[in-house]
């Protein structure tokens, strides 16, 4: 198993006051319609509202029936209807049908729309063209920040990642700039601020304008989280392309993880139905194989059950009265266990057969061979293959784009090849889904690159770091590039081992790729907080395209608190996966660090596709 930790790692401030806070907002917002009411609930708020208030909380606040907004035309006897909705323009047309077929027919109600977590001018506009801008009464529920675990808080926005890195589009920038406020004035103020990247840079900026507005609620506590670290998706894209082989981050691959739970079907409960689980440290048998490598998970519960079996064999040997105080004491405690541990082993084992079935071991080390940047013609001889046997889409994909990232581009042969052969075997379709990907820099051809970077070269022999800097910037809104290999070498993300890495006993982050690549992003994090700024990063700073940031705060500075200090706020903007948060918890138990993660939601490669892609099945 993982190596011990160096030094005392500090406990994680307690983010159940989130829950409470967002709960309480919720059932005076339901008050504001006293009554009974019918209570329409978006899809993908559904799980969320699911952690924060269940049924018999609604329930007890007058809510009468709950029902999924979907297409399906509407059947409420209720005289009042409460809208819980993301703004979307899509939803406002859906509720604005609603209250016109009831102008229409002539029916008098009440409606309110609840916006979580905040407002657009665009849904005003649309309720207005539509003509029910005053039929309904609209608030907001702040309901910025879920906490899944002890160490992980999710906006559940998962769709920030594709309109800010596709689209351009900045309307979640202020939500995440208010999540960093609430953050900061229960849990701040924040001595240091790290980041880089665009969005990085203007949430942090937008964040202290309104720090400033408000005039800082958190001045004179003691803060209890020290440093906060802002990362931009698209600063480390390798990273989220790579197959996970973490057990938490082949259970999400293989299963799904959806706000902080996991739906196991009968193959994995061995009867005929489904168990929802929830996946946090609280499962005894889970917290401590979810940042395993998977070659080590099965020994563990083969020999975590040999355990809980001599703790039954124990009865034999009682007396009543012992067997009285195990029955009361400890034998609901070892049922749990039991019944958790048959779980996880089912999980592993549907995750071979899976695996097993799409040759994973070959996918592995095609990916590996990528990363080193050695046998490419193989490597995209492979991903031919795997386009041609029709395996699925969006694995072909994503090894397109790992191919693409890493060699800085394709070439034009070889990227009108691919393409042409997607196409044909998966519809065309999926031309809109190629230009989805070119815009974002993960699927691109090299010519223009190329000449791009040969011209910035000779430039910045002739000019200043600084104005380098502006021109890559420049040069980058032509055509992004991704530098890996440069990068790959500069902060050395292949490790050098003499023999055998051991995954049982890791030395370093790259176990979560097994010992063959340390994330780029958890390394960018570790050399930062390492240098306490950018100091000697500039030319990594450069290859990132710039946009890096640290900034510190005098005032707690002066007031060092040892145990906040090392409290870092992790913030991924665009999405974090579990192979990132396993690597950062490896580093805070060598370093004696404790690492929050704050992310717009959990990715994953096939999520990364999926938000790119436009042939929606």
């Amino acid at each position: 198993m993982a190596s011990a930790a160096r030094r005392d790692v500090p406990e994680a401030p307690d983010f159940g006051i989130l829950k409470r806070l967002a709960r309480d907002q919720l059932i005076y917002l339901l008050e504001q319609l006293p009554g009974k009411k019918d209570l329409f609930i978006e899809a993908d708020l559904m799980s969320p509202l699911d952690r924060i208030a269940n049924v018999s909380i609604l329930k007890e606040h007058e809510v009468d029936k709950l029902y999924k907004m979907d297409s399906r035309p509407l059947h409420s006897a209720s005289d009042q209807l409460c809208f819980l909705v993301r703004p979307r323009v899509r939803s406002m047309r859906y509720i604005a049908d609603i209250v016109n077929t009831d102008k229409m027919s002539g029916r008098s109600r009440k409606y309110k729309i609840i916006f979580s977590p905040q407002k657009f001018y665009a849904c005003e506009m649309v309720l207005e063209e539509e003509g029910v801008f005053g039929d309904v009464t609209c608030d907001e529920w702040s309901f910025y920040l879920l906490p899944l675990d002890e160490d992980i808080i999710s906006m559940e926005l998962p769709e920030f990642f594709r309109d800010y890195f596709l689209e351009g589009d900045h309307r979640w920038i202020n939500a995440v700039a208010r999540a960093l406020q609430l953050l900061n004035s229960l849990y701040g103020p924040f001595g240091r601020a790290y980041g880089i990247g665009r969005c990085a840079k203007m949430s942090y900026e937008l964040w202290r304008d309104l720090e400033e507005e408000s005039e800082g609620d958190s001045q004179g506590r003691k803060p209890e989280i020290g440093n906060v670290f802002f990362m931009d998706r698209d600063t480390d894209y390798v990273t989220a392309l790579c197959s996970q082989v973490v057990y938490e981050g082949l259970v999400d691959d293989t299963f799904r993880i959806k706000c902080g739970s996991v739906d196991f079907g009968p193959d994995v409960t061995s009867s005929d139905k489904s168990i929802k689980v929830l996946l946090n440290a609280q499962d005894k048998v889970f917290s401590q194989i979810r940042n395993e490598h998977f070659s080590s998970v099965f020994g563990f519960l083969s020999q975590k059950s040999r355990n809980l079996q001599a703790q039954y064999d124990r009865r034999r040997d009682m007396d009543i009265k012992q067997m009285k105080d195990f029955v009361s004491q400890e034998l609901k405690g070892l049922k749990q266990e039991h019944r958790l541990l048959s779980l996880h082993i089912g999980a592993c084992e549907s995750i071979m057969k899976k695996k097993t079935k799409q040759d994973f071991q070959e996918m592995i080390k095609a990916e590996h061979s990528l990363l080193e940047g050695f046998d490419i013609r193989e490597s995209t001889s492979f991903i031919e293959e795997h386009i041609d046997r029709q395996v699925s889409p969006i694995e072909s994909l994503r090894l397109m784009c790992l191919l693409s990232i890493t060699e800085n581009g394709l070439v034009p042969k070889d990227y009108r090849s691919l393409k042409t052969q997607y196409l044909q075997s998966y519809g065309p379709e999926h031309l809109l889904t190629f230009h989805n990907l070119k815009r974002m820099g993960l699927l691109t051809e090299q010519s223009a690159g190329e000449t791009l970077t040969a011209v910035e070269s000779k430039v910045s022999r002739l000019v200043t770091d600084r104005a380098a800097g502006k021109i890559t910037d420049a040069f980058n809104s032509l055509a992004r590039k991704s530098n890996f290999r440069a990068l790959s070498k500069k902060l050395g993300l292949i490790p050098r081992v003499d023999g055998e890495y051991d995954l049982k006993m890791p030395r370093d982050m790259a176990y979560v790729f097994s010992g063959a690549y340390t994330p780029l992003s958890c390394k960018i994090i570790e050399q930062v907080l390492e240098r306490r700024g950018w100091l000697g990063l500039e030319e990594v700073v450069r290859l990132l395209n710039g946009n890096e940031f640290s900034v510190s705060d005098s005032a707690v500075e002066e007031n060092p608190c040892w145990d906040c200090q090392r409290v870092v706020l992790a913030v991924f903007l665009g999405g974090c996966t579990f192979s990132e948060m396993a690597a950062l918890r490896f580093l805070g138990k060598e370093r004696g660090l404790r690492f929050i993660f704050l992310t717009t939601a959990v990715t994953s490669s096939a999520r990364v596709m999926e938000a790119a892609m436009e042939a929606r099945a």
